[in-house]
């Protein structure tokens, strides 16, 4: 076998790309991401996680020089040293269901780490926030929505017995849009919305400065207990808004307004995965006209990316009326039967608690894992 260092080199980085292809190449439910959106991701230029970190690549070869796996390494500066053992990622693992060539990737990645001064590593993680392209798939083997990891349930016994352990779960769950939300929970969102001094407005593009700040407001108060908990930067979400725009609904974005100050929201947006269905990770000209039209003609599912309240006000009740003024808008439509809600941290008792609430029933579990050098 043959590791090597993915370059600047377009076959070195296509190389990278076609990994995954191969692995999963007769898998029915694997979607593949877009290409461009993982090469953003190792791109100075796109990621502004390169302002205060550094990450780098790797593609395997069996002896015959085919493709059999790859793996990617980073860190963090600002995330890395908030833990009892600098800690460093690495994420975008593929492998064949070979423990030896699994194992060359885990070492390569552990080696750079340690390297770097680096004392344990967690994966597979992003280059980036987590809302996208973290954790190992243990459980819902079933079509993901984009930007959620997919893996062969083989992955897990190759991490656990390289000696990962497990951090956090990562729950998500599933929403049936057309069924009625449980009784109590939308007697306590029709009180809440009645309410003097609550307001509720949706995202708009016109005014996107003002709802990058109001959320990152939100979400910086929001998850400021939590362990290990890093602020949001408003250049990060930017980027981040700048990427949901071409499938972007603003009337599925949310934010609840007490007096005037912002408290909670919710950003939803419908899957891509089932926009870019049989591209292969291509954006051509032709896939570039499907995309177009299925946008247009809609999907039949959304995705609820992150929700965030804060602190003062995380017993209001806000999170129910904000889902009140969603189902608002979308049934309606007749267009969406489900929501996913993904993903929440078995830290998060509060936030599995409004899940519960709402009717919504497992979808999925992911696992980020930590393994000590």
């Amino acid at each position: 076998m043959q590791i090597t260092p993915v370059s600047d080199h377009k076959q070195s980085q296509k190389d990278f790309l076609d990994v995954a292809r191969r692995i999963y190449q007769d898998d029915e439910y694997w979607i593949c991401p877009l290409d461009q959106d993982i090469e953003a991701i190792f791109d100075p230029a796109k990621n502004p996680f390169f302002k205060h970190g550094k990450c780098i690549r790797w593609i395997l070869k069996n002896d015959k020089g085919e493709l059999i796996g790859r793996v990617a390494a980073f860190i963090n500066e600002k995330k890395a040293y908030q833990y009892e053992q600098p800690t460093g990622g690495m994420g975008f693992f593929e492998c064949i269901n070979d423990q030896k060539a699994a194992f060359l990737l885990f070492d390569t990645a552990q080696n750079w780490l340690r390297e770097n001064g680096m004392q344990a590593m967690d994966g597979p993680i992003n280059f980036g926030e987590n809302d996208s392209f973290w954790g190992l798939l243990v459980d819902g083997f079933t079509q993901p929505s984009y930007g959620m990891n997919y893996h062969l349930p083989y992955y897990h016994e190759l991490f656990t017995a390289y000696g990962f352990e497990k951090s956090y779960e990562q729950i998500t769950n599933h929403l049936a849009v057309r069924n009625p939300f449980p009784e109590r929970f939308t007697k306590i969102a029709n009180w809440v919305a009645n309410k003097p001094g609550y307001t509720f407005e949706h995202f708009s593009k016109s005014n996107a400065e003002k709802y990058v700040r109001d959320l990152m407001e939100i979400y910086n108060d929001a998850w400021i207990n939590f362990e290990n908990f890093v602020p949001i930067k408003k250049e990060t979400l930017e980027e981040s808004f700048k990427k949901m725009q071409t499938i972007m609904d603003e009337k599925l974005i949310w934010f609840a307004y007490l007096n005037g100050e912002p408290a909670s929201f919710v950003v939803i947006i419908p899957d891509a995965n089932q926009m870019i269905k049989g591209f292969n990770g291509k954006l051509g000209l032709l896939q570039k006209l499907k995309f177009v039209y299925r946008r247009w003609k809609g999907v039949n599912r959304m995705r609820a990316i992150v929700m965030g309240t804060k602190t003062a006000y995380q017993k209001h009740g806000l999170e129910s009326a904000l889902f009140i003024k969603l189902k608002e808008y979308v049934l309606p439509l007749n267009q969406y039967d489900e929501l996913e809600l993904s993903w929440v941290g078995d830290f998060n008792d509060k936030m599995l608690a409004i899940h519960q609430a709402t009717g919504a029933t497992f979808g999925k579990r992911h696992l980020t894992m930590h393994k000590k050098f």
